[in-house]
């Protein structure tokens, strides 16, 4: 048949219908036997789809366990022919006989139904199993005895099946057609002209099959007749039909039935021997017969999905040669064996977590070839997951998304999808489908806290990391890096940047500057933490710094006040009594804490057993009766010092005047000023004559270097003009050798402490006539030129 011809047998038909995945059906109509490469349809047209449709969605033909005939071209949207199809062999004696498949596009899924018929042409002549037929009868055979005939077998169907049969030639047999209950046909060579073995012994007849096709086929085989002497009875079966029923699973062995036939005649005439008749070889390889009894039993394995129903003949044939048939009818009823089969069409390895609901992301097939209930099948998934399982058409499934996805909560699923059939005991099958959820951004960083709260000690170096902030997202790779940012904002006018930075990628916060507790205690600002993601997520936190305090600044005395010019003077009567207040001293610390606690002490005074200082409080009493030997003018040295660690103090002098009238106090006041011009006019020579000694020193050295410099240069220019001549020291004028101690003969050296401000020496020093008198107080020193056989007394006894 030629291409075109083909071409024309065509038949399609389109079908749309509204199922969950299914988007159509079409079925095509083609002849068998066409050639590959053989155009069957233009399923782009057909679906309606653009072929670009076909390429971006990775078109593709499902099968499932079938062999691949078709083949889709995505080029031009068509559908060949790959493989030549032999109807026969496909589907057998089965009409239709069709290829059913589907096509599947992807992004999104998408699911075709195409269903191509294989219409059959005249490809097949009628066959005999055998070459030849051989039947013995009886001369005194009656008119109208039957013989039935081996049937022929045509694999084509319909009109290019077999039709009808000849026999040639016709002078004492012809042929009858007989039609079955179930629709099959038996032939039969019935006798119409009595035999005479005398004339003709053996006879040879063509028994011809032809079919209906265009053109005509046919086949023949020989049948060779015996003619035997006189036997005057058949064997008669007692049912012209035997019908029975067997499992599938039944074991080889098992008895079918038993046939039974009968024979008027007597002796050996009436003995019947049994046989099958004339039966194809997949009834021979199945089924055998007793010849003595006619038991029917089964030889081969029975198999519901490969044939449901066998027919065949039984003949039993006496000793005369003659014989009767009848038909035998085996129903094979399906047991539950075959547990359905789950083919996946296909699947979406990953999905993400935003997906709609109803998105699917799998396709299966599932196929029971058993029958009724047993071949019924229902599939479902495991429980607790975010999918479902729904039914698209007849034998396909999508599995599906019924809940909203989370990647934060589970990453990956394994779909464990399980088919059952309704057979008893029921049978399964289950696959399993693993589905990753990829990301999106949908969570913002989380900060560990609510809020932060830090201390760092004043006077750090700039720089210092004070401690760090961080948190987590709970999406993946760079949706979940994060990054922190310092939010702009001040404190009291001033930057918040200028105090703090944020390392962006650790979130450690550094100290941009040395912070002062005096000045800033505690400041709050904010921080971003913003993930990588499109569009990216943040949220912020609160951080309080809190600034601690060390032990940087000193007590400052607030009274009494001190001055460069004049000092408080306290006046305490001289009849005071045991615990007379004479004054507090009142000091305050910038610090806090212990820092800021102040005790008091009395470092010097003119008299310690005069007075005391109050520890915690600073008050200055009296620890005993004044008496007319206490010295007018005391003065009280008092030290403030704080808690901490090291401890800082200050000092303040106190001078308390011992006197009942204020003309007294005035008079010692005008010595006190008198002295204290003296000392600072002291001081000034003091540093002058310090310079000077220095100076000549300096020069006191470089004078002898070069004197013995020189020595050494003319010793040895005269050791060389007078060789052997003595060598005479030369000592120069005024110069005595002490001895390396110095040309002074005593050093004295004297230290004098004097409290501040004090008017008055409470020491008195005679100076030897060799001696220098050198005199101290805290801030000055004074050298005072020798006067021998002088006394110097301190003011406070003139």
């Amino acid at each position: 048949m030629s291409t075109r011809t083909m071409a024309r047998s065509i038949l399609v038909l389109v079908v749309m219908f509204d199922l969950c995945c299914v988007h159509g059906q079409v079925s095509y109509s083609i002849p068998e036997e066409m050639s590959k490469g053989s155009l069957v349809g233009n399923i782009a047209q057909d679906l309606g789809l653009d072929i670009k449709r076909l390429k971006t969605g990775k078109g593709r033909i499902f099968t499932g366990d079938q062999a691949d005939y078709i083949a889709l071209d995505k080029d031009r949207g068509i559908l060949l022919i790959k493989e030549r199809i032999d109807r026969e062999a496909l589907c057998g004696q089965i009409s239709p006989c069709a290829l059913h498949f589907q096509i599947i596009l992807e992004n999104p899924m998408e699911l075709y139904s195409v269903t191509v018929e294989i219409t059959d042409i005249n490809d097949n002549a009628p066959s005999f199993e055998r070459s030849e037929m051989k039947f013995e009868i009886s001369e005194n055979a009656a008119i109208g005895a039957r013989f039935m005939l081996e049937i022929a077998v045509d694999p084509d169907v319909g009109t290019n099946g077999l039709q009808t049969y000849t026999l040639n030639p016709t002078d004492n047999f012809q042929l009858k057609l007989n039609q079955q209950p179930d629709g099959g046909k038996t032939v039969e060579m019935v006798l119409q002209k009595s035999l005479d073995r005398e004339k003709n012994e053996d006879m040879t007849l063509v028994f011809t099959a032809v079919d209906g096709g265009e053109p005509q086929m046919s086949g023949t085989v020989k049948i060779h007749v015996t003619v035997l002497d006189v036997n005057d009875n058949a064997p008669v079966f007692t049912q012209q039909i035997y019908k029975v029923s067997v499992n599938e699973n039944s074991p080889k062995g098992t008895q079918l039935t038993t046939v039974s036939a009968t024979d008027a005649d007597n002796g050996s005439n009436n003995i019947v021997t049994y046989s099958l008749s004339r039966s194809a070889a997949s009834i021979s390889d199945m089924f055998s017969v007793d010849r003595r009894n006619g038991e029917v039993t089964l030889i081969g394995q029975l198999d519901y999905e490969r044939t449901r129903n066998y027919q065949f003949f039984v003949e039993g044939k006496d000793e005369g040669g003659f014989l009767d048939s009848c038909k035998i009818i085996v129903d094979v009823i399906d047991i539950n064996d075959n547990s359905p089969v789950i083919s996946t069409i296909s699947k979406s390895s990953t999905t993400a977590e935003n997906a709609p609901l109803n998105t699917v992301i799998a396709m299966i097939s599932v196929n029971d070839p058993d029958s009724g209930n047993n071949g019924q099948v229902s599939c479902s998934i495991n429980e607790h997951i975010p999918f479902a399982i729904k039914p698209s058409s007849n034998r396909f499934y999508s599995i599906v998304t019924d809940s909203e996805l989370d990647r934060e909560e589970n990453s990956e699923y394994n779909i464990t999808v399980t088919c059952s059939d309704e057979g008893v005991p029921s049978l399964s099958s289950r696959t399993d489908l693993s589905l990753k959820i990829t990301d999106i951004n949908d969570n913002a960083p989380v900060f560990e806290k609510s809020s932060y709260e830090a201390y760092i000690l004043e006077n750090n170096t700039p720089g210092l990391s004070i401690f760090t902030v961080r948190a987590r997202d709970a999406d993946w790779n760079q949706n979940a890096r994060v990054s922190y940012i310092l939010e702009e904002s001040s404190n009291n006018g001033v930057p918040v940047s200028s105090y703090v930075s944020v390392n962006a990628e650790s979130g450690v916060i550094h100290a941009v500057r040395s912070f002062d507790y005096e000045q800033i205690k505690s400041f709050t600002f904010h921080i971003k933490a913003q993930d990588g993601g499109s569009p990216p997520l943040s949220s912020n936190v609160s951080v309080k710094i809190i600034i601690q305090d060390q032990n940087d600044n000193a007590p400052q005395v607030l009274y009494p006040v001190q001055t460069s010019g004049s000092l408080v003077t306290e006046i305490v009567p001289r009849s005071a009594d045991v615990g007379y207040l004479v004054t507090k001293v009142v000091a305050v610390d910038v610090d806090s804490g212990q820092n800021a606690w102040l005790s008091y002490k009395l470092l010097k005074a003119t008299d310690r057993a005069l007075f005391e200082v109050g520890a915690q409080n600073g008050e200055i009493r009296t620890i005993r009766q004044v008496n007319d030997k206490d010295t007018v003018k005391q003065k009280l040295s008092v030290v403030v010092e704080d808690n901490g660690q090291p401890s800082r103090s200050a000092t303040v002098n106190v001078i308390v005047a011992l006197a009942d009238s204020f003309p007294e106090v005035l008079s010692e006041f005008n010595d006190f000023t008198h002295d204290k011009e003296y000392n600072d006019n002291l001081t000034f020579y003091l540093v002058l004559a310090l310079a000077v000694v220095s100076f000549l020193f300096i020069v006191s050295i470089i004078a002898i270097l070069s004197v013995k410099c020189y020595r050494w240069k003319r010793d040895r220019m005269f050791y060389k003009s007078n060789g052997n001549l003595p060598v005479i020291p030369y000592y120069p004028p005024l110069y005595a050798d002490v001895g390396g101690t110095g040309t002074l003969q005593h050093v004295y050296n004297y230290e004098h402490y004097r409290t501040t401000d004090s008017r008055k020496s409470d020491l008195k020093y005679v100076r030897p006539c060799n001696q220098s008198i050198i005199s101290l107080d805290n801030t000055e020193i004074q050298t005072l030129p020798h006067a021998h056989g002088e006394k110097l007394i301190d003011d406070s006894d003139q």
